[in-house]
Order: C-alpha cells, then structure tokens, then sequence
C-alpha cells in the first residue's frame, strides 16, 4: 500500500493554463450590385455596382459580427474513470488531472456555477462502488452533490472579482487509507482533510479549506467542499482566513 508524502503544492499558473475557449468571428457579406438587384440605372439599364474586391475595407468590417468574448469552461479530469474498478494508487497532485479539478473547483467559486466543478467531484458511479448503503446514488445526488452547491454558493460572495487563483496546498502527511467496513465502505480509498485554496484579492492574501479529498484511481476529488457534517440545507465556507490559513487537522474518512 502506498505511502502518503510531504505537504504538496499546486501553483495557479499550471492550473488555471487553457481554462476558456473562444468563438472565432462570422464570415462577410458580399454587397449585392444593381445588377443582381434588378434596379435599373439611368439609361435604362442594369448598372453594375463594383466587384466583392473592390468593396472598401471600412465597409467589410462593418459587414463582420464582432468576436464573442470567451466563455469559461470546465476541464476533464477523469473521464469515465467512476465506471472502473478501483486502485490503491496513492494520488498525485503533480498531475493533469488534479490541476484540471482545482482549476473547475476555482472556476464554479468564482462564477457561482457548481456545475463547472463537476468533473472535479467525485464521480457518482464510483460513489455507488463505495458505498455499502441502500440507494448510493440518491446520497450522492440529495446530500452529497446538493451540500456541494450550497457550499460553492457560499463561498462565492467571499472571492470578488479580480481575485485571482495562487496555489492549493494538499496535506498529504495527513493521507490515510480508510478500509473497506470503515464509513460504511465496500471498498477502499486514500482521504486527506484539510486542504487550502490560497488566492489573492487586491494585495492581500487570503484562503479556505476543502473539508475532505478523496481518491479514485489514484486521482484526488473533492467530497467534501464546506463541511463534511451540516444540521441543515445551508452552505458553509471551511475556514476562511487571511494568508495561507492551517491545512488540515488529520482524520477522518
């Protein structure tokens, strides 16, 4: 069984890189001549109106929709990966796949879209592999995926805009495998609590935590966003805090 590491960083230049794609422009419009048009001109005659490329180029312009601004957009992380068995690789934070769920996860705080983050939650199908509870599927869809868009609610209001990602920092000596019978589990998986989303604002440097990563396949995803217990339908922000804040504390399943 794998081991888990030291504390380990994700910086925002790699995970924010290709997180938009943009809708080029139309095409033009060639101008239609009084010849096409059927009116005639002043003797009596179709007149001929100038050739498509002599057509000025103020007029072309005008004649093009402007480019659409760019859209933001999930990145894959796993595709298809809940429907396979699962491994005891140990995740790493170095990967494509882990920089590509931080920066869906950063995407749905920053837009308030919980939807966006999705590739970056953990997959229902493999939630109903771990699970040795009735109807899996309904857990994962009315507690676990509602409790995530209620917590993504209330951590928008906290980044303004013009925040921009800095790093995530994964506390993966706190790591542990949690065994199949644990939690109400048929199946193993890693867990580590407690890591950081750091992000600037203005000057100042601020964070809040992911209450609970989990993993699949050796790739990390997010379980549990605000809090992993709640006593009601309300989102919750895991602890927000100026500067890097504390990863952590160890525990948990």
């Amino acid at each position: 069984m794998p081991r888990a590491g030291a504390a380990a960083v994700v910086t925002g230049a790699l995970v924010l890189a290709g997180c938009v794609a943009c809708a080029g422009p139309g095409g033009t419009t060639r101008p239609v001549s009084a010849t096409e048009s059927g009116t005639p001109g002043a003797s009596g005659t179709a007149a001929q109106g100038p050739p498509a490329t002599q057509q000025p180029s103020a007029t072309r312009a005008a004649s093009s929709p402007p480019p659409r601004p760019p859209s933001p957009s999930a990145l894959p992380v796993a595709p298809g990966a809940g429907r396979l068995t699962q491994t005891s690789a140990f995740p790493t934070v170095k990967s494509t796949a882990f920089k590509n769920a931080m920066h869906d996860l950063w995407l749905a705080v920053t837009t308030g879209q919980p939807r966006l983050a999705l590739p970056a939650f953990f997959p229902e199908a493999a939630y109903a592999q771990v699970k040795a509870i009735a109807s899996p599927q309904s857990d994962w869809q009315y507690r676990l995926w509602y409790d995530f868009t209620l917590d993504v609610a209330a951590a928008h209001p906290l980044v303004g805009r013009g925040a921009t990602f800095v790093k995530v920092i994964v506390p993966t000596e706190y790591a542990a495998w949690v065994y199949p019978g644990a939690c109400y589990n048929s199946t193993g998986y890693w867990h580590v609590p407690g890591a950081r989303v750091v992000y600037r604002q203005g000057s100042q440097l601020r964070s809040f935590g992911i209450a609970s990563l989990i993993s699949w396949r050796g790739d990390w995803y997010v379980i549990h966003f605000g809090a992993v217990l709640r006593s009601g339908s309300y989102g919750e922000v895991d602890e927000p805090a100026a500067g890097e804040g504390y990863p952590g504390p160890p525990g948990g399943c």
